[in-house]
């Protein structure tokens, strides 16, 4: 979970602390509407660390392909 809050830190810019919340909050949402093998699953990768075999920045380039996303980061705003 660690590299993933680094993530979001560099990409985004907020605190660890503010990154921190929002991984928390995306896991929970994510559980309450996984059916509960899935939920499950994300349990045992977030605690895990990520390393159910993948990072956990790959993991994140596989949820935003399966949500429509791309491996891209966002375009910055001028």
């Amino acid at each position: 979970m660690n590299e993933l809050i680094s993530q979001i830190t560099q990409r985004t810019g907020i605190s660890e602390s503010q990154a921190q919340q929002a991984v928390q909050i995306v896991t929970n949402f994510l559980k309450q509407r996984l059916p509960g093998a899935a939920a499950s699953q994300l349990d045992n990768f977030i605690g895990q660390g990520g390393q159910g075999g993948k990072s956990m920045g790959q993991a994140g380039q596989n949820l935003g392909g399966m949500f429509g996303g791309s491996d891209q980061p966002p375009p910055t705003r001028p």
